[in-house]
């Protein structure tokens, strides 16, 4: 979709990215631990000074102790994070639930372990989860359950009895879970976050993931982190030193000095992006779109079918090519997409883009 917005001159609200700087500081630190001659290889499980300080972003957020040297580990990108966290618990013939729709490299990666990927769909128009559907998926070969709250693509987040339901089928079946929690400070209306490492019963059983990339809005860094139980952190670094080993040095040392410096940044990130999608949604209302506004992530859902009768990737291969306005198509993120019609925008853009994105949806659909 990226390629076809470039080569339509359309504007690009498919794929995750803001269009907007990283911040002038954290830049700033990067420059200056370059000059400092901070560019050889860091430790494999990352700089030390970046691990304490997630350590004590962690303490704030969710009231978790977490030992920086035992059970936090710098990767290369969440995407990096994500496989590894698979290939280190799950053996061939393992299966492991996923709920649709879900992020595009889960199922890769559980496949290049020699596991089967087990699909549960979420359920209704706010995309919860069935936890009578999920129990009937589990068998003796479950070994994991993959989550992503704030989930990608459709904004849904869980609530405080989903994490209990989720723990008791833990304890009673032995599973691991792997958590995608890269959007953690995207979650809107004055809700929390609910991460896994502050649930006491999930905490021991889990990979949590999270990215920096999304917090500072420097995608391209490519850097994430993954918590987990010490005993799981041997295990997770024994892949991980033979994938990535490391992450790039100066990054490392720069968003150490940036967290620890300025916590304001990621406590304000709520406010921030919901701003940017109130002000979307204002911005599209009355073209027919019927939308629900999102609770979390930098990402908006959009029903079109009182638009069109198209499935949803040749309508938005027209609102490209012919509207100027690039979306991505949500039944790429299932195995057996349902009849709804959704196509998913990102509003992690600035406020002009939005507003002319807007404006051309408008012109072309209205």
């Amino acid at each position: 979709m990226t390629k076809m917005a470039l080569d339509n001159d359309a504007i690009n609200l498919s794929q995750g990215y803001p269009d907007f700087d990283v911040p002038a500081e954290l830049v700033e630190r990067l420059t200056f631990h370059m000059a400092q001659g901070r560019n050889q290889y860091p430790p494999m499980q990352g700089v030390e000074a970046l691990r304490q300080a997630i350590a004590g972003k962690v303490r704030a957020c969710y009231g978790a102790s977490l030992d920086h040297d035992a059970e936090i580990t710098i990767t290369s990108g969440a995407t990096e994070a994500l496989f590894v966290a698979v290939q280190a618990v799950v053996h061939p013939g393992d299966e492991v639930i996923v709920l649709d729709p879900a992020y595009d490299s889960y199922e890769p990666a559980i496949t290049m372990a020699g596991g089967k990927t087990i699909h549960v769909p979420l359920s209704g128009e706010d995309f919860s989860v069935d936890w009578d559907r999920v129990s009937a998926a589990i068998t003796n070969r479950t070994r994991a359950i993959m989550l992503n709250s704030p989930h990608n693509p459709t904004g849904a987040v869980l609530e405080p009895a989903d994490l209990d339901v989720l723990a008791e089928l833990v304890a009673k079946h032995g599973l691991y879970v792997i958590s995608d929690e890269v959007y953690e400070h995207m979650v809107f209306d004055d809700k929390p976050h609910l991460s896994m490492v502050g649930h006491p019963d999930l905490r021991e059983r889990s990979f949590v993931v999270s990215s920096f990339g999304k917090t500072y809005h420097a995608t391209g860094w490519k850097v994430g982190y993954a918590i987990a139980p010490p005993a799981l952190t041997v295990e997770f670094r024994k892949v991980h030193q033979f994938v990535t080993f490391t992450t790039h040095t100066p990054t490392q040392w720069a968003l150490a000095d940036y967290l620890a410096a300025h916590p304001e940044h990621h406590e304000g990130l709520p406010a921030f992006y919901q701003a940017k999608r109130d002000l979307f949604l204002d911005a599209i209302e009355g073209i027919g779109f019927d939308t629900t506004p999102s609770r979390g992530t930098y990402f908006q859902l959009a029903n079109y079918a009182s638009l069109s009768s198209e499935p949803d990737t040749e309508f938005v291969r027209r609102l490209t090519t012919e509207i100027g306005v690039a979306a991505i198509p949500i039944s790429v993120f299932y195995e057996s997409p349902p009849e709804a019609r959704f196509v998913r925008f990102c509003f992690a853009k600035s406020d002009e883009t939005l507003l002319e994105a807007a404006d051309r949806l408008k012109r072309g659909l209205a």
